[in-house]
C-alpha cells in the first residue's frame, strides 16, 4: 500500500513539473493578458451612472458597508480599506453574519454597495429587504445587470467579463480583477471629490513612513536645552570646537541676547584649517557664517529635509518667531526619526 501512494505521489509531481501543452511561462502570459483585457474594457463603462454612484458615496453622511461573499468578499474587503484610508469612512460586513444580528451595524445614513458576480448570492439577497426598509442606498456590483441583486439595486455598475482566465472558466479570476479595479476607480475618483490631500492620507496612516514624514515636528526630534551646542559671539575659537565636539552635532550656535546671528560646522572647521587661521587667537564671531537657514520648531521635520537637501546642509538650527535658539538639528537626527 506504501508503495502504491509513493507512486501515486510520483506521478502527480511528475504531471504538475512536465506540464501537457503550454509551458507554465505561456500560461501565466495568458492570463496575465486575459485579465488585461477585461479590465480595458471597464473604461467604456464609465459613464453619468458611475458618476452619479461617486456623488451619492461623497453625499453620504454615514459610511459605505461593503458586502460581499467568497471570493467577492475578500474584494469588498480590499475596497472597504482602501474607501477607509482615503477619506471616504468605510467598513466590510460580512452577509452571513449580517443575517444573524450584525446588519444592525447599518444605519440610515449608510450607503450599502454589494458585490456579486452572478448577482445571486443568497446570502446578500436574504438581506435585501432589511436594507430596503431603512431606506439606504444599495449600489451593486455584478455581472449580469438582470440578476436580483442588480434589479434591487439604486445603482448598478456592470463588472462583467467576457472569460475568467481560469481554463475551466470556473475560478473567479477576471471578474475579481475587475470588481477591484472598478472599487478603486471609485475609491481614487472620490480622493479628487473630497480634495483628499496627502496630509490627510498621513493622518490615517501614522504608522507608516508617509504618517511618519509628514506629521513629525521639528520640535519633536530636535536637540533643545542642555543639547544645543551654543556659545556667545566672544567666546574662542578653540573654546567653540570644544562645544562642539560634546554636543556631537557637527555645529555650534553663536547667540547675541540668546538670538541667533551665525553658525560655525565642520565644514566652516575643514575650511579654517585650510587657511592655516590661528585658534588660539579668533574669537568664533570672526569664522562663523552669518544669515544661516534655520527652521521654526512648529514645521513639519519633513520641511527641515528639504531645506537641508536644498543648500547642501547637514546641520541647520531651530529658532521661535523672535530668532531666538530653541534648538538643533543635524542629518542623522532626520534619519533617527525614520525620515528617509
Amino acid at each position: 500500500m506504501l508503495n502504491n501512494i509513493y507512486n501515486l505521489v510520483n506521478i502527480t509531481n511528475t504531471n504538475f513539473t512536465k506540464p501537457v501543452g503550454k509551458s507554465l511561462i505561456d500560461i501565466a502570459k495568458e492570463v496575465i493578458q486575459t485579465e488585461a483585457d477585461s479590465v480595458e474594457v471597464l473604461k467604456d463603462r464609465i459613464d453619468q451612472n458611475f458618476e452619479k454612484v461617486c456623488q451619492t458615496l461623497k453625499n453620504c453622511p454615514g459610511k459605505v458597508v461593503l458586502i460581499g461573499m467568497g471570493k467577492s468578499g475578500h474584494i469588498a474587503k480590499k475596497i472597504s480599506s482602501t474607501l477607509a484610508s482615503t477619506g471616504t469612512p468605510s467598513f466590510y460586513l460580512h452577509p452571513g453574519e449580517a443575517g444573524h444580528g450584525d446588519l444592525g451595524m447599518v444605519s440610515a445614513d449608510d450607503v450599502v454597495i454589494m458585490i456579486s458576480y452572478s448577482g445571486e448570492s443568497d446570502e446578500i439577497i436574504s438581506l435585501l429587504p432589511g436594507i430596503k426598509r431603512m431606506n439606504v442606498p444599495i449600489v451593486s456590483l455584478t455581472g449580469n445587470a438582470k440578476s436580483s441583486i442588480a434589479s434591487s439595486s439604486d445603482f448598478h455598475l456592470d463588472v462583467s467579463v467576457d472569460k475568467e482566465a481560469c481554463p475551466n472558466n470556473l475560478a473567479p479570476t477576471s471578474s475579481t480583477t475587475v470588481a477591484l479595479v472598478m472599487g478603486d476607480a471609485i475609491a481614487v475618483s472620490l480622493i479628487s471629490a473630497n480634495n483628499f490631500t496627502a496630509k490627510d492620507f498621513a493622518m490615517s496612516h501614522p504608522s507608516g513612513s508617509l504618517g511618519r514624514r509628514l506629521l513629525t515636528l521639528v520640535s519633536s526630534i530636535m536637540n533643545s536645552g542642555d543639547g544645543i551646542p551654543i556659545v556667545s559671539k566672544e567666546t574662542l575659537l578653540i573654546d567653540s570646537l570644544l562645544v562642539m565636539s560634546e554636543k556631537a552635532l557637527g555645529m555650534v550656535l553663536i547667540a547675541e541676547n540668546e538670538k541667533l546671528i551665525g553658525i560655525f560646522t565642520d565644514g566652516d572647521l575643514r575650511r579654517a584649517l585650510e587657511s592655516n587661521i590661528d585658534f588660539q587667537k579668533l574669537a568664533i564671531v570672526d569664522v562663523m557664517t552669518r544669515d544661516c537657514k534655520s527652521i521654526e520648531p512648529h514645521e513639519p521635520a519633513l520641511s527641515a529635509m528639504q531645506l537641508m537637501e536644498r543648500y547642501s546642509l547637514n546641520s541647520l538650527p531651530v529658532v521661535d518667531s523672535n530668532n531666538k535658539i530653541v534648538g538643533a538639528i543635524n542629518m542623522h537626527t532626520l534619519i533617527q526619526a525614520k525620515l528617509f
